[in-house]
């Protein structure tokens, strides 16, 4: 899950998104500095800290990864200024390596692939329409709640009728530097293990 603070471009202001608001009409209310962003059926669309650097330590500048530590201490500014909202959020790493066990053809398109990707722990389907995906090949992928570099949110989806959980990733889609030009996922050596996190 990614936080946000801006102090040059915004001003004082973390911004804690949970869920996008776009489609929604939304209510704001007021807990000292913070304020708590819902919609009208009483979804919480997410938090702004003002004044966030005198509430809170380790403020880094620019998209961050909300940690365990500093998810513990905006609980306890929470408690103190009476929003006693849960905060349990899914900390767990959003870009993962994983291994195509299986490969088949999707029923309604000839260039996407159904693949079925081991993630460490868990098995996800994932429908790719890269030409070089096959099975065998240790992978990135971007799990269902991770931000692509370009903005993009990866949600559980549909693509021609067939259920897709993640996204594998091409060099390009993750934002690597000197990024081949054709298309195609990124394949990665041996050297890489199942389920443990890719820091783009």
């Amino acid at each position: 899950m990614d936080i946000f603070y801006n102090p040059d471009g915004i001003g004082d202001v973390l911004l804690i998104p949970i869920k996008d608001g776009d489609r929604y009409e939304i209510t704001h209310e007021k807990f000292g500095d913070i304020t708590k962003i819902t919609t009208k059926d009483g979804d919480v669309l997410g938090y702004n800290v003002f004044e966030a650097s005198k509430h809170l330590n380790n403020l880094q500048k620019g998209k961050t990864k909300l940690t365990e530590a500093f998810l513990q201490e905006i609980k306890q500014l929470f408690e103190a200024n009476h929003l006693n909202d849960p905060l349990e959020f899914d900390l767990s790493p959003k870009f993962v390596v994983g291994y195509v066990t299986s490969k088949g053809p999707h029923e309604n398109a000839d260039k996407l692939s159904v693949c079925q990707v081991d993630v460490g722990g868990e098995t996800l389907q994932i429908v790719c329409g890269a030409p070089n995906v096959d099975a065998d090949q240790k992978v990135v992928v971007a799990k269902v709640g991770a931000t692509m570099p370009s903005g993009l949110k990866i949600k559980p989806s549909e693509l021609r009728g067939v259920p897709s959980n993640g996204m594998i990733c091409s060099q390009k889609e993750l934002g690597l530097p000197n990024t081949p030009q054709e298309k195609g996922i990124y394949v990665l050596d041996d050297s890489y293990t199942v389920g443990e996190e890719f820091v783009i």
